[in-house]
């Protein structure tokens, strides 16, 4: 039986499980199945049920890009191949001689994008910081396009006043598009904040296990959705029906992963800023921590995203600490059940020269944890073992 509710009157952790979804019509699989296949026939030219061919249309991925829809309350979703793939994407909507505004502490990734590719296609980034949200009307111009902005930022967990920086946008008619990545949106959804786009590296904690490279976008208006549908399809930088299906299943899990996330984050930030060898700790949930109010109106919860800096800020003591963590997988990415550790300055953000990565405060001692769902005693302990 199909659920009759509509998708708006859910609460979020009943839209995890059935927003936008329907039993296959078929055989009445409750999990959308793997429609693992390019091309589908047809009667005649043109006569087919709605799918033609796999990159521009994939019945699995189309209940993914409903369920992102769904759970960001917007109106259309869109899946890409990786997180970059869908900023690609956003980019495509500029052209030379546009410019864009971005928050200055961003994951590297994006970094080297904007400015190895896109600035080599006339297009002009200003990387400001945008803890005070008004900084950024001082930077707009008739060429300014987009605003960019994660929130919290990656790796210093700055807090950007999403709503603030969209009357700001609208008043303009920029674009305003958020990295959601780390809050994800069971704590936060910017399009009911204002913002225009929602990116996410569903990779993170939306897919949840470490077991898929994935990208999305949502949004509500149908010109800007149909733009991008069109450079989804031209460009052709899509995800698989198997990591549509493993990303499905994550967003069942997403609501409780989430709660333990951010149960574990808090326990493990009070540990850290507790530590005689911890110099600081960059955790939103803090009431020092800049812009908490507004993280608090913002956000459900904190999340389990923290960065730390040790006492004498000494790279190889901060190589060494992460080297040591047993249950803290130091490896590249984040937001899956098992927690890791990174080393920004030669690992995610290796891409920012370091005098530039060092004025946001990624230095050489500064170490990331995705804090995961394990026995927090268990995590502790680990901290504790790794930092002496």
């Amino acid at each position: 039986m199909v659920v009759n509710y509509k998708h708006t009157h859910m609460k979020f952790n009943t839209k995890t499980i059935h927003g936008k979804q329907k039993h296959d019509l078929a055989y009445g699989a409750v999990m959308p199945p793997i429609y693992q296949t390019s091309t589908y026939a047809q009667s005649t030219p043109g006569g087919h049920k709605g799918f033609e061919y796999s990159r521009t249309h994939n019945p699995t991925r189309q209940a993914l890009e409903n369920a992102f829809a769904s759970i960001e309350n917007g109106n259309y979703g869109l899946a890409f191949g990786s997180g970059l793939a869908a900023i690609d994407a956003i980019m495509k909507l500029l052209k030379s001689g546009d410019e864009v505004i971005s928050t200055s502490d961003l994951y590297g990734g994006t970094y080297r994008l904007f400015t190895r590719i896109f600035e080599g296609f006339g297009i002009k980034f200003h990387f400001i910081g945008m803890q005070n949200a008004t900084n950024v009307e001082s930077y707009i111009n008739d060429n300014t396009k987009l605003i960019w902005v994660e929130t919290p930022t990656n790796p210093m967990m700055n807090i950007i006043d999403i709503k603030k920086t969209a009357t700001i946008a609208k008043k303009h008619d920029i674009i305003l598009a958020v990295d959601n990545t780390f809050a994800t949106p069971y704590l936060q959804q910017p399009l009911d904040l204002g913002a225009d786009i929602v990116m996410h590296s569903a990779t993170k904690y939306i897919g949840g296990h470490s077991d898929l490279v994935m990208g999305a976008l949502i949004v509500k208006d149908k010109d800007l959705a149909d733009r991008l549908y069109f450079i989804q399809n031209a460009s052709g930088a899509v995800c698989g029906p198997q990591d549509s299906f493993l990303a499905l299943r994550g967003i069942k899990t997403l609501h409780v992963r989430m709660q333990r996330h951010c149960e574990n984050g808090k326990a493990v930030a009070k540990y850290l800023a507790s530590h005689p060898k911890v110099e600081n700790v960059y955790w939103p949930g803090f009431e020092a921590h800049p812009n908490h109010d507004i993280a608090k109106s913002q956000m459900k919860d904190f999340g389990g995203m923290i960065s730390f800096t040790t006492k004498g800020n000494n790279y190889e003591e901060a190589i060494k600490v992460v080297e040591r963590m047993k249950l803290f997988t130091l490896a590249e990415s984040l937001g899956g059940v098992e927690s890791l550790s990174g080393h920004p300055a030669s690992m995610t953000h290796a891409s920012i020269p370091k005098k530039e990565r060092e004025k946001t405060g990624v230095v050489d001692s500064l170490i990331r944890l995705s804090v995961g769902i394990e026995d927090i005693e268990d995590l502790i302990n680990d901290l504790k073992q790794a930092l002496g």
